[in-house]
């Protein structure tokens, strides 16, 4: 266990530089004492330290890095915690926390009072945006989220290799381009794009001690291909905030346009194609997608569970039934996910299976089947209608939020520009609603 002794002073002292500890103390003050001087209360409560919520003016505390193979019990031992407390605490946490989940790597905390050696509270650091604080005392414990900051991030920038990589290259993260490429789906083959389409977009980091934890979903964005220009205003209809066009036409499709985020088609819907495996021609009544093992694999729409089997043709594979036209189908997985079965109600994007080998498959793909009207067509050439375009009575609304968004993209740089191709802007964009 690799420790840090830390105490809270007016100034932090750091003792034993040599040693791998460091202890720190909080003054303390007795009721006595208290009743001698009493200082205003801001005063007060400015000299109070509080850590994980906890007010700790006067405790010790010890930082660690959880070493491999250590448990709860291996933990909490040198600081003389009772082998009950501790049995208890693990019964007690499994609805919150699993203290089998405790993971090399992870911060702890650990709090004692100053005329006591047994641990009062052990905070535990799943992750860089959470914590579990397990009172050692009431035997209680809670999970919390750390406070964040949310920063409003823009990027723009030109196609000149593909869309994942001049993304990247702007420091933009891989949920944004799933979303991104979710979003235009239906309106760019991105498996087509030219040098010199430009996009742009804006979204929200979430920040936890400097540290960026996650990303929200795209505010608003803009792609042009071969000189045409597509913008996303958000805008919400129906009690439903989604994208629309500058011509008030909806982005959101009855289906994702791909079951796996952003990857790259292997072979496509085929009368005649060479089987490699039977090493002979055959229809490919499919789309393959290819993508490392585990891979998810999402629904690309509502529907219904009709089969969820293993068969030597198809290895791992589930059928859903969409409405009386769609039925879709998705092969060689690795394993099907948890309560997919016949009968399981469906969501868009749902998770289904993870991406693999098995059946008649000569590496890790997904193979993807569609079905309009009990046939089997091709899914890359399939017109999907979009929903409810902008309506009449909000045209004007429409309008005026298109005009704030526009106005929002334009000052987007692209390269050559003389700004910084990211940037921030001063507060996150509000969708207008519908009357």
């Amino acid at each position: 266990m690799k420790k840090t002794w830390i105490g809270i002073a007016a100034l932090i002292i750091t003792i034993g530089a040599a040693s791998s500890l460091q202890f720190f103390s909080l003054p303390f003050q007795s009721e006595k004492e208290a009743e001698i001087v009493e200082p205003p209360l801001i005063d007060s409560l400015a000299n109070q330290v509080f850590l994980y919520g906890i007010n700790v003016t006067g405790l010790n505390i010890v930082e660690g890095t959880v070493s491999k193979n250590q448990t709860l019990g291996s933990i909490l031992a040198p600081f003389n915690v009772p082998y009950q407390i501790i049995d208890q605490i693990a019964k007690k946490s499994k609805a919150i926390f699993d203290v089998r989940g405790i993971a090399a790597n992870k911060k702890f905390t650990v709090v004692t009072p100053a005329d006591s050696s047994q641990a009062a509270f052990f905070i535990y650091e799943p992750n860089p945006a959470e914590y579990v604080v397990f009172n050692l005392d009431s035997i209680d414990i809670y999970k919390a989220e750390k406070p964040a900051e949310f920063r409003t991030k823009e990027a723009g920038g030109i196609i000149n290799s593909n869309l994942s990589s001049d993304m990247t290259g702007l420091g933009v993260t891989y949920d944004i381009i799933d979303q991104f490429a979710d979003l235009y789906g239906w309106s760019i083959d991105f498996g087509a794009l030219q040098k010199g389409d430009k996009f742009k977009v804006t979204y929200q980091e979430k920040v936890i001690d400097g540290i960026v934890v996650g990303v929200s979903d795209i505010q608003t964005a803009y792609f042009e291909h071969k000189g045409e220009p597509y913008y996303a205003i958000p805008f919400e209809q129906n009690g439903e905030v989604t994208f629309f066009d500058q011509n008030g036409d909806s982005f959101k499709k009855a289906f994702l346009r791909d079951p796996l985020k952003y990857s790259r088609i292997s072979s496509r819907y085929s009368l005649k194609r060479f089987h490699p495996v039977q090493k002979r021609y055959k229809a490919h009544l499919g789309t393959d997608y290819a993508a490392p093992t585990g891979t998810d694999i999402r629904s690309v729409g509502e529907g219904t569970v009709v089969d969820a089997r293993y068969t030597s043709a198809n290895g791992n594979y589930v059928k859903i039934k969409h409405n009386g036209t769609y039925t879709t189908q998705y092969l060689h997985m690795s394993k099907i996910a948890k309560g997919i079965k016949p009968g399981a109600r469906i969501k868009q994007g749902q998770v289904i299976g993870y991406v693999g080998s098995t059946g008649l498959a000569t590496g890790p793909h997904l193979c993807f089947r569609f079905w309009k009207n009990g046939k089997q067509e091709d899914w890359l050439s399939e017109k999907i209608p979009p929903s409810e375009p902008i309506s009449s009575k909000n045209k004007l609304a429409f309008e005026s939020t298109k005009a704030e968004y526009l106005e929002r993209l334009a000052l987007i740089r692209l390269p050559g520009d003389p700004e910084r191709l990211v940037a921030e802007t001063p507060k996150p964009f509000a969708p207008a609603k519908s009357e």
